[in-house]
């Protein structure tokens, strides 16, 4: 009896896990949209947009590769400038559990 309860627990918890399929649509990879960007996102934007247009065929390997990390780096700070909060799965599973132990 003793041993019962920690495999009635995990039963319970393999059981409530469940798997929905998710139908989104595509994303575009253009550029992050803003309805209304910032004078630092419209200067990143803008920024990107003549990297796009360049023409990297003449260019050595070590141009290219920091051209690559200026674009993530931009495309970093794009992200941070929009301000949302973000909370996986995993987090909220576990928020979850603790309330309910807790309360």
């Amino acid at each position: 009896m003793k041993n019962l309860k920690p495999f009635a627990i995990t039963t319970v918890l393999l059981f409530s896990i469940t798997t929905i399929p998710l139908q989104a649509e595509p994303i575009q990879k253009d550029a992050p949209s803003m309805e209304h960007p910032s004078a630092e996102a419209q200067v990143i934007f803008n920024r990107l947009d003549e990297i796009k247009a360049m023409d990297k065929s003449d260019m050595s390997f070590s141009e290219k590769k920091a051209l690559r990390k200026e674009v993530r780096s931009s495309e970093k700070a794009l992200s941070t400038m929009d301000g949302g909060v973000y909370i996986s799965v995993g987090a909220i599973i576990i928020i979850i559990l603790l309330l309910i132990i807790l309360l």
